[in-house]
């Protein structure tokens, strides 16, 4: 027997039909299931001043989308972000689980909503107490969050949706919205307010199609230094001042030294000052890492004794906007990149064999080349031109000098000493002269397109982009 709360929402649902001017618009549903909802909401700058909905479907939807409307309207904004699935089911007094999903439909439209109204006309008084964790919806970024609010900080979350594909794996990709409603829910079982970001056009021109456009070209670039450094912490950055939060947390395993540079991870096998190489100083200022000074295994415990659903989840093994679907499906499809059979050279232009193109392989690579030899080869170079693939043995890859470009050092800090040339790749002793990198040793594999991030010490002193 439907409670009577979900039958009035249901015979007199709260703001459908109703639209206004400027409102902020965030959908959900498809068409396999035949439930669409759309809520708008206008925010004046601490709270949701009006909202509405639009739904066809099942009448479970459309007295959600009422609840959720009901809600939110006239709350602060903080308070609105802790409406998810489980406080909209109570406002109805409750839903079988055939109807649960009308509530996880309606949540997911109005976190779309509010994190665009937030993000445009949010103006919250700064709290200094308060800061923004960076949730992906994994277990570092959960107890990141959890460590900040035993702190004594006032703790709001936000997710990115970076990447949606009917070809990608929700479930395993940290930017799909399955993985923001995974996000949404630790942290309201945490108590936290949770906000959704759409950054998909922005991660699509800043991330995506660069990494397109170097693969076409040859090279073998690094998207997630791009991403961490020019879209993603940045656009973090900026709504954490909408929220008036001071500061943004993330689950990443780094420090910062007392002048304010990043610097390498406790446990060196966790290390992720790599991808973040590209911020600038006045972005590391307002960032914290609670993690930095632990191990994965210690992490893990505390998401365990802290009842985190999260405690056990694996980690992701690809970029964002692979996971479920291969790198060449995923060039072929988004960047024209199909097969262009060319030849497999040595250095004397000695044709070896055949591939299906040059953009499939990365200097340093040994596998998959399909070329019988009496010792191990290496790509050595790749040719976009001329659609060639340049291989040799260990000894001809090894080079002790590399050339770099878009050169950046912070200012006043000390000269770098060594340099990491690829992510988790060990450290190498060097000097730096011009766009010359002059390495003490010599390193296998140095690849066009990789990122070469500078150290003195532990700290990171500057990056530059490999070069050919």
């Amino acid at each position: 027997m439907p409670d009577e709360r979900f039958e009035d929402h249901l015979r007199h649902p709260r703001g459908r039909g109703r639209e206004f001017e400027s409102a902020f618009d965030g959908a959900a549903g498809g068409a396999a299931c035949g439930d669409l909802v759309r809520i708008s909401l206008i925010v004046d700058g601490e709270r949701v001043s009006a909202a509405g909905f639009q739904a066809s479907g099942c009448g479970s939807l459309i007295a959600a989308a009422s609840a959720a409307v009901e809600l939110v309207e006239k709350a602060g904004i903080l308070d609105a972000a802790r409406v998810g699935s489980p406080q909209i089911a109570a406002q109805l007094g409750g839903l079988s689980a055939g109807k649960l999903h009308a509530a996880d439909l309606a949540s997911d439209a109005l976190h779309r909503a509010l994190g665009a109204a937030a993000r445009a006309q949010g103006n919250l008084a700064v709290d200094e107490n308060r800061t923004l964790v960076a949730l992906s919806g994994g277990v570092d970024s959960a107890v990141a969050a959890l460590l900040s609010a035993r702190d004594g900080a006032d703790v709001a979350a936000v997710t990115l949706e970076l990447w949606a594909d009917e070809d990608n794996d929700g479930a395993r990709s940290c930017c799909s919205a399955a993985a923001v409603r995974g996000a949404r829910r630790v942290a309201h079982g945490l108590g936290l307010p949770h906000f959704t970001l759409d950054l998909r056009d922005e991660f699509r021109a800043g991330v995506v199609d660069p990494w397109l456009r170097e693969h076409a070209g040859g090279e073998t670039p690094n998207p997630c230094v791009r991403c961490n450094g020019h879209v993603r912490l940045d656009a973090m950055l900026a709504f954490a001042d909408r929220v008036g939060a001071p500061t943004l947390t993330t689950g990443h395993y780094a420090r910062r030294t007392p002048e304010g540079l990043l610097r390498l991870a406790a446990d060196p096998n966790k290390d992720q000052t790599y991808m973040l190489a590209a911020l600038s100083h006045g972005a590391l200022s307002r960032l914290r890492f609670p993690l930095g000074d632990r191990c994965k295994p210690e992490v893990r415990r505390l998401a365990i004794d802290a009842g985190l659903d999260v405690a056990g989840k694996p980690e992701s093994q690809d970029l964002c906007f692979l996971a479920g679907t291969g790198r060449a499906n995923f060039l072929a499809r988004h960047g024209g990149l199909r097969e262009r059979p060319g030849d497999i050279v040595d250095r004397g232009g000695r044709v070896l064999g055949r591939h299906r193109g040059h953009h499939g392989f990365t200097v340093g690579q040994r596998k998959g080349l399909g070329v019988a030899a009496t010792e191990p080869l290496y790509v050595l170079a790749t040719d976009a031109r001329a659609n060639t693939v340049t291989v040799g043995s260990r000894q001809e890859l090894a080079t002790q000098t590399v050339r770099v470009r878009g050169l950046r050092l912070h200012d006043g800090g000390p000269p770098p000493d060594a340099v990491r040339l690829r992510y988790h790749a060990k450290l190498v002793p060097c000097r730096l002269q011009g766009d010359q990198i002059h390495l003490d040793e010599p390193f296998d594999g140095a690849a066009p397109g990789q990122t070469a991030v500078f150290l003195a010490g532990d700290a990171i002193v500057g990056c530059a982009t490999i070069a050919t």
